[in-house]
């Protein structure tokens, strides 16, 4: 490993530089091998360095405002934020300091300017702590928040940027029967259990024997809703990263998991192998399957504005042009997915969103066109779930502002539509 930790912070800048000037989300660039050639603590301190500055962007950019007469190139802003959101996080001084003058010194085309950030970071390392503790919290881009405000008010909207600021801790779904044993772990109301500084999860008690797997707390719920039965014939359609997978196959249920991505379903595939649960994981496209089932699960794929808190690129690399495409696939696949239903079967659809676009509206369209659907209320009925997080339609509104004294959670939305007998 690098002792001054300089090959975690180049890689990190270089993620910056992919999300900020490139529009990539850092899933894309870790995808593509980004951070392969890291070692694994290197890697994973690359990734939170990067999270950590996309948290923080709009206060490090308001306190480098005072140092700089004009923009820097990318690349060196990128280092300068970096800087300036470690600095004011606690990290030493020198070392910070050193390090970037170091990256920028070293740069083919920018190595000139390592005086600049030297004296930048100094100024910053003297006053911003203090600065930066009085700043407001980021606030979402004004593309994403004029409409968060206008579906759930203002005051809402600043509790899930506190939400975002703060970040995600780690949550865990414990197998059924299963004795989960985690030093710090707290159970949630719902029946996650919470880890606020997990360190490497694949070190955890009970990781290697599959007694639990990671999913956030609001994510574990629509397969509780789905409330598959042992035998029935089940569905996940859009079924990677498999966490929902898995709790269906734990229930018993005879489990088809189907993703368009062969290489997003290898993780659902060792997380199958790791817990030794079963499913028939296929790959193929949610609209072209065929098949009866007596119960389904869709997660339909989607803005994910829901997980800004565990993905604070998201809002940085997109504009939200690619909304209206999505939210048209995702009435497709519902009434794709309603043909695949048997008589008195049950759909649970879903979407990691906070757009009522993606949620409220699509099930309320739903069910003024499936003449043989309706809402299934009871199936919210579960420990945890408070009747203010009911909506209009009979579905299940989760997000990030709720639970601000535990710690959040993501962004949902949940509803159990059934089919006449």
């Amino acid at each position: 490993m690098n002792d001054s930790g300089t090959a975690a912070r180049k890689s990190a800048i270089y993620l910056l530089d992919q999300v900020l000037g490139e529009g990539r989300l850092l899933s894309e660039c870790l995808a593509a091998g980004a951070l392969d050639r890291l070692d694994p603590a290197d890697r994973a301190r690359a990734q939170r360095l990067a999270a950590d500055t996309l948290r923080g962007l709009e206060r490090a950019d308001r306190l480098l405002a005072k140092h700089l007469r004009k923009a820097p190139p990318l690349t060196v802003r990128n280092a300068l934020r970096l800087g300036t959101v470690e600095l004011c996080s606690g990290a030493a001084a020198h070392g910070v300091v050193n390090a970037m003058v170091e990256i920028v010194g070293r740069h083919r085309r920018h190595g000139k300017l390592k005086g600049m950030v030297n004296a930048v970071l100094r100024k910053i390392a003297a006053e911003g702590p203090e600065e930066w503790a009085r700043l407001r919290v980021p606030r979402l881009p004004k593309w994403l928040r004029k409409p968060l405000v206008e579906a759930w008010g203002a005051e809402a909207v600043a509790g899930m940027e506190a939400a975002h600021f703060a970040g995600a801790p780690l949550d865990i779904t414990p197998r059924p029967g299963a004795q989960v044993d985690l030093p710090g772990a707290r159970p949630l109301p719902t029946g996650s259990l919470r880890l606020e500084a997990p360190g490497q999860v694949s070190a955890l008690p009970g990781y290697t024997d599959g007694t639990w797997w990671v999913q956030d707390a609001a994510a574990a719920l629509p397969a509780k809703v789905l409330n598959a039965q042992p035998g029935e014939k089940v569905i996940d359609m859009c079924a990677a990263p498999g966490g929902k997978t898995l709790q269906l196959a734990a229930a018993g249920a005879d489990v088809v998991a189907l993703d368009i991505s062969d290489a997003r379903l290898n993780r659902l595939r060792e997380n199958l192998a790791r817990t030794g649960l079963s499913a028939q994981v296929v790959v193929g496209d949610a609209l072209e399957h065929q098949g009866q089932y007596d119960a389904i699960l869709l997660d339909a794929p989607c803005s994910a504005t829901g997980t800004i808190r565990r993905h604070p690129d998201l809002p940085q690399a997109k504009d939200g042009a690619e909304f209206g495409m999505l939210i048209e696939l995702q009435a497709q696949m519902l009434a794709h997915a309603w043909s695949l239903l048997k008589p008195g079967g049950r759909l649970v659809y879903c979407t990691c969103s906070l757009l009522p676009d993606e949620g409220e509206v699509q099930v309320e369209e739903a069910l003024e066109i499936f003449e043989d659907a309706r809402i299934d209320r009871a199936a919210l009925d579960l420990p945890g779930v408070e009747p203010a997080w009911i909506t209009e339609e009979g579905g299940l509104r989760l997000r990030p502002d709720l639970w601000p004294e535990l710690g959040g959670m993501d962004g949902f939305y949940i509803a159990c539509l059934r089919k006449a007998a």
